[in-house]
């Protein structure tokens, strides 16, 4: 069922959602949290997507906030879209837009998780958001702003048990394969050394995770990307490097071992989300990664071509 309701209330909105899982058959029982996401108009048709996408594996309600500031008269529209889950599109006019806690408050799933995921523009603190106040767990997006390190450092100084961020949620494959490839080396990390394209803030993360959790020096270095190009963990044994130049296919050398081919793809925005949402408990990795100290960057050569995400 799709429903366009124009200068409509939140209760209006609920009913719509109660008669819209009467005409279908599909109960709320099912649902296991609430998915707020703050967007614009440019972003919210692939966050909603996104967002769809990932509630196969998540049963949840979406509530997309859509605020239009510019001069106009106060008033919420809604679209309202129930099936197998529950979408609904709100976009605040006028002085509404100041208030959409207010507004998403009395839809929100009864004794249920909330969390809010801000795709682009986040606040600098998002716990302290009127929005992000509701929510066990807020995802921001550092690497939709035009300068993620600063974004990274900024989120650093307003961290609250909670908070993550997408660019962390991209570095899982990376992890898993380190840690397997440590397990298998058996040797002690004396340096580490993490390649990107410049300003990924993925990568940074993943130094300031070496640097946090393995006590050595970590050097970036700047290449042409696409995204993280290489990993390098110098042991006493010898090298352990993961290779992923381009596409979704790296190599992986262990000392003593055979050079292996590996998929380690770029995952999708759902698949990220979908990630997320399976553990709402705060994240001790990514609050000890971000406020952890690198040194500074080399550069093996820069592309300033736009590349996809880690």
């Amino acid at each position: 069922m799709n429903l366009e309701l124009t200068g409509t209330t939140s209760s209006k909105i609920n009913q719509a959602l109660v008669d819209g899982r009467r005409a279908t058959g599909s109960p709320a029982t099912g649902m296991v949290l609430t998915l707020v996401i703050v967007t614009d108009e440019e972003n919210c048709h692939d966050a909603v997507k996104a967002a769809a996408d990932a509630s196969h594996e998540h049963p949840c309600r979406i509530l997309t906030v859509v605020r239009r500031r510019r001069r106009s008269e106060t008033r919420l529209d809604a679209d309202v879209q129930v099936g197998t889950g529950e979408t609904v599109v709100l976009r605040l006019h006028g002085d509404l837009a100041d208030q959409a806690d207010s507004v998403v408050l009395p839809l929100l799933l009864p004794d249920a998780p909330v969390v809010v995921w801000w795709p682009a523009d986040a606040p600098a603190d998002p716990a302290a958001d009127p929005l992000g106040a509701l929510a066990q767990r807020r995802i921001t997006d550092a690497y939709a702003v035009a300068e993620p390190l600063q974004d990274l450092a900024a989120r650093a100084a307003t961290y609250t048990p909670g908070d993550t961020d997408l660019a962390w949620t991209r570095l899982t494959p990376w992890r898993s394969l380190l840690a397997a490839a440590l397990q298998q080396a058996r040797s002690d990390v004396t340096s580490a050394v993490v390649e990107s394209e410049p300003d990924n803030p993925s990568a940074e993360l993943l130094a300031r995770w070496f640097a946090a959790r393995l006590k050595v020096p970590v050097e970036r270095v700047v290449t042409g990307g696409p995204v993280v190009t290489a990993v390098r963990l110098r042991t006493a044994a010898g090298e352990i490097h993961i290779d992923r130049p381009a596409g979704g296919v790296a190599t992986l050398s262990i000392p003593g071992q055979p050079t292996r081919v590996l998929a380690l793809k770029v995952r999708t925005t759902a698949e990220l989300i979908a990630e997320e949402l399976r553990r709402l408990d705060p994240d001790d990795a990514y609050a000890g990664a971000l406020r952890a100290n690198v040194g500074s960057v080399a550069d093996k050569g820069v592309s300033n071509a736009p590349q996809p995400v880690a």
